[in-house]
């Protein structure tokens, strides 16, 4: 069996994981938000995946939950963390096809997060979405300024997963 996260918040995903997968409801409460975990089949995951997959990192929750709200609204599963660890986490587990970084994270920088994701999925394109402009840009492929209007930053976002995903 494979299990299916449909979102994730907060900050500790090792221990809801922990939690829901001991848990009998699909539902496990996370500090009063809703995380979904639910056991499928790896037919079920593909077409329940059947959107592209993207992994949004964002410290701040509520930049975290409007993002998560727009690439939702325009087609895609997310996976939204709030941390550093968490996102090499959900990148190890999930089938992915693009990656949206904040640049200034607690603990690191988008650009560092970055070299270590590219070690775990080299292929997987991140987009670093910030409005801090990084002096090198490491092991991104795209940058985006926070202040760019939402439908150039869907669009581009739309480029980059249709060549990650062709």
């Amino acid at each position: 069996m494979s299990y299916s996260l449909s979102c994730i918040y907060t900050s500790s995903y090792e221990q809801r994981r922990s939690i829901a997968l001991g848990a009998e409801s699909p539902f496990v409460y996370d500090s009063g938000r809703v995380v979904t975990l639910s056991k499928m089949s790896s037919n079920a995951l593909r077409i329940g995946l059947a959107k592209p997959l993207i992994l949004c990192i964002e410290d701040e929750p509520i930049h975290l939950i409007l993002r998560k709200k727009v690439l939702e609204r325009d087609g895609y599963n997310v996976i939204g963390v709030t941390t550093a660890a968490d996102a090499l986490t959900a990148l190890r587990e999930a089938p992915v096809c693009a990656i949206i970084a904040d640049h200034m994270l607690h603990g690191t920088t988008g650009t560092e997060l970055s070299s270590e994701m590219k070690k775990i999925k080299p292929d997987v394109p991140i987009i670093l979405f910030s409005g801090t402009i990084p002096e090198r840009l490491f092991c991104v492929d795209v940058y985006v300024n926070k202040g760019e209007p939402t439908a150039t930053f869907l669009g581009i976002v739309r480029e980059v997963v249709q060549r990650s995903c062709s």
